[in-house]
């Protein structure tokens, strides 16, 4: 996608979707604020790649979980003087069979609703004016891209907690394109399995194969997500060729949701 000059924060870009969402824009001309909580090689790794495209890069360390973090992150494209998109990568969960009551605790949910509820929340409100600016600025909507899951839909995934905390994103997306409108467009990806190290390190080697094996062999497409697969999509609702476009959830699961 050509977005030669375009403004884009992207939380949670480090590795995996959010890194291979800044690569796919860095192509394209874009301006990048990358944000990692605690890999900073990872993300000067990715930043030296949308470097070598030829992206202006800034990159910023917070999470998402805390209001001073992300108004930190989004100070870090305040010398541009607007945003044209702001993606909601950054996410967390627990692993925790769903009949498993009693390990999940209070903390677990408040730690996930944290970054994957509150933190797309407080990234928007802090983002607000510039979205706003950009908008002006261009005389189209600027975007939010909210990354949840078809666990927010389906109630599956791997914990009830992350599945909760995904339903409520999926629930702010429909309240925030409403009041953000006409300026701001809110748009959410819903992925299904994404073939990424974030299975690796939740499951290990052996636990990550099973799952992409399970998957591979249950989806009607028979394949396995990649980063970049997903990326498309984040890329293309972040820009103008999604321009009339607000308040949709978009899956992309391979055809998961139509298994019984």
């Amino acid at each position: 996608m050509s977005e030669d000059g375009m403004c884009v924060v992207i939380t949670g870009s480090a590795s995996g979707l959010g890194a291979a969402t800044a690569a796919s824009l860095a192509k394209g001309g874009a301006r990048i604020v990358i944000n990692y909580a605690s890999s900073q090689k990872e993300a000067e790794q990715t930043a030296d790649l949308c470097r070598t495209a030829g992206a202006e890069v800034v990159v910023v360390q917070g999470d998402v979980s805390r209001d001073e973090d992300c108004k930190k992150i989004v100070a870090a494209a305040a010398p541009w003087g607007r945003l044209d998109a702001l993606i909601n990568n950054a996410g967390t969960t627990k692993h925790m069979a769903h009949g498993n009551l009693d390990g999940l605790s209070a903390e677990d949910f408040q730690r996930l609703f944290g970054v994957n509820t509150i933190g797309p929340f407080q990234m928007i409100r802090a983002a607000r004016s510039l979205l706003e600016a950009g908008a002006n600025a261009s005389g189209r909507p600027s975007a939010v891209v909210n990354v949840s899951s078809v666990a927010g839909i389906s109630g599956v995934g791997s914990s009830v907690a992350y599945a909760a905390s995904k339903g409520a994103l999926n629930t702010i997306t429909f309240s925030l394109a409403r009041a953000l409108a006409p300026l701001i467009r809110v748009n959410t990806v819903c992925p299904g399995y994404i073939d990424t190290p974030w299975f690796t390190k939740g499951r290990g080697e052996a636990g990550a194969k099973q799952v992409r094996d399970m998957v591979v062999g249950k989806v009607p497409l028979k394949v396995a997500s990649t980063a970049e697969d997903v990326a498309a999509v984040v890329c293309f609702l972040a820009t103008s060729a999604s321009s009339n476009m607000t308040g949709e959830l978009v899956r992309i699961d391979a055809g998961l949701h139509l298994v019984n």
